[in-house]
Formats: C-alpha cells, sequence, structure tokens
C-alpha cells in the first residue's frame, strides 16, 4: 500500500488527487496539507473534495505529516516549492513536484535533493502531454529552422502563470531538439513589432472560461504546416497521472526522474 501525501490538499488539483485515489486500491490518501490559516484545515480532507470522509483531517504544517506517508504530491504554490522540497529531503521522503510556474532558482536545488531522495517534477502528469513531447522534440530534430516554431496554451481564467508550464516544456522540448538554448530564442512579446528571427520559439496564451488546458504546437515552413496538439477535458486526467507516478516515485531509489521515466 502506498501511502500519500497531498500538498495544496484544497486546491484544484488536490482535489481531483482525493476523488482520483478512491480508484486505486494500492493507494490511499494519509495525509493532507493546505497554507497556514486556510479555512479548511481540521476539516476531513475526503468532504472538502466532495467524496466521502478519509479520516483524514488536513493540517498545515508539512514535516510532521510527512512521517507517516511515502511519497508526497506537490500542487501548491510556487513559492512554497522550495521550503517543501526541503521539508522532504529532511523527511527521506520522495516528492512528485507538480506545481507550475517555478522560479528558475529550484532546479539547482532539485538537482541536489535527488543525491537524498526520489524527485519526479513534471509541469503536465497525462499521459498524452508526456507523448507529445517526444513528438514535438522528434518533429525539431528533424525540421529545419525555415519551419518556424509556435506554441498556442489555453487555459481556465484563473490560472496565474502564463505560459503555462506545459508550454515552457513544449518549448524546451523543441530547443532540446534543435541544439538551442531556449532562453536565447524565446520569443514572449511581439507587441513592439518587428520581423520574427529565424530559429525564434513563440507562445501566444490564452486564459477564460473553464477550459482545463489546451495545447497546439505549431511548426510552419513554407507552403506546409506540421500541427501536433493536446486538449484536457477532464483535470482528472492529471489526477491519475500524478498518482500513478507517485506510487511508482515511491519505490524509487534517490534520484531525478520525469514521467518519461514512467509513461514510455
Amino acid at each position: 500500500m502506498t501511502r500519500v501525501l497531498i500538498i495544496g490538499a484544497t486546491g484544484r488539483m488536490g482535489r481531483a488527487l482525493v476523488r482520483a485515489a478512491r480508484e486505486r486500491p494500492g493507494l490511499r490518501i494519509a495525509a493532507a496539507v493546505a497554507r497556514s490559516g486556510s479555512e479548511h484545515v481540521g476539516q476531513d480532507v475526503g468532504d472538502v473534495a466532495g467524496t466521502e470522509s478519509l479520516g483524514v483531517a488536513i493540517v498545515d504544517e508539512l514535516s510532521g505529516a510527512l512521517a507517516g506517508c511515502d511519497v508526497a504530491v506537490d500542487f501548491s504554490q510556487p513559492a512554497a516549492a522550495a521550503a517543501n522540497l526541503a521539508a522532504c529531503v529532511a523527511a527521506g521522503r520522495a516528492l512528485l513536484l507538480g506545481t507550475t510556474g517555478l522560479p528558475a532558482e529550484l532546479h539547482p536545488e532539485l538537482d541536489r535533493a535527488a543525491r537524498h531522495i526520489a524527485v519526479l517534477q513534471a509541469a503536465n502528469t497525462s499521459l498524452g502531454v508526456t507523448l507529445l513531447l517526444e513528438l514535438v522534440r522528434r518533429c525539431a530534430e528533424v525540421l529545419p529552422l525555415k519551419f518556424d516554431a509556435e506554441i498556442i496554451e489555453a487555459h481556465h481564467r484563473h490560472k496565474k502563470d502564463a505560459p503555462s508550464g506545459t508550454a515552457w516544456a513544449l518549448a524546451q522540448a523543441i530547443a532540446h531538439g534543435r541544439g538551442q538554448s531556449l532562453e536565447e530564442v524565446a520569443a514572449l512579446d511581439r507587441t513592439h513589432g518587428g520581423a520574427r528571427a529565424e530559429g525564434e520559439i513563440g507562445f501566444a496564451v490564452v486564459r477564460g472560461g473553464d477550459l482545463v488546458g489546451e495545447h497546439t504546437v505549431m511548426f510552419a515552413g513554407p507552403g506546409e504546416q506540421v500541427i501536433l496538439g493536446h486538449r484536457a477535458t477532464d483535470r482528472g486526467i492529471f489526477a491519475a497521472g500524478a498518482l500513478d507516478a507517485a506510487a511508482w516515485l515511491a519505490r524509487q531509489a534517490p534520484g531525478r526522474y520525469s514521467m518519461r521515466d514512467i509513461s514510455l
């Protein structure tokens, strides 16, 4: 039985994780953490998620909650990621980090943490997006730079980071396939005009309504386009993928892992 702790248990993804866990007999939610001051602290996490009571009260202190768990799944806030990572290292517990909008300085910390615990950081935990990343990377390897790369993404009106973490991951896959540095070729703002430079990776962002998540990658060449995409219609796919990954991660030796290690 894999014992899972959910960090950010009262958010959209946290609640989806609690609901999805009901369908996994080899896994149980053993602890749930919310931010300090949350109105849900002390409540049963199952009740908050809109399912049956689980006998697991939401707490606001992570280090103590880690003791009775095998793996932590973090879908909280970027500002809390470093502290959550440090707590998991101190407790010797595996961590799946699904929070997006992470600061760049966190990535070296993830590498250091991976010397002590199993760490999986993923901007998207769906099987379809994991495959899309591979297809995009391969297209970028094969197509010449005269095929301009554009990423179009759309999410619900409440999403704070833009472009999305998945859009950044797709851009990184393109840059990797082309042998580029993403920081040097990412084009986030075209409002100042000017012709497109060869090799740029462009972004277009849509925020509105209750869109779960849509990502399209266009390689636009002279006279033809190659278009790859993924559309999520149910946030449950991300929760299911995250729980599958968490159960797998709990059995791994210390190291840095990705969804590709599980799915492909």
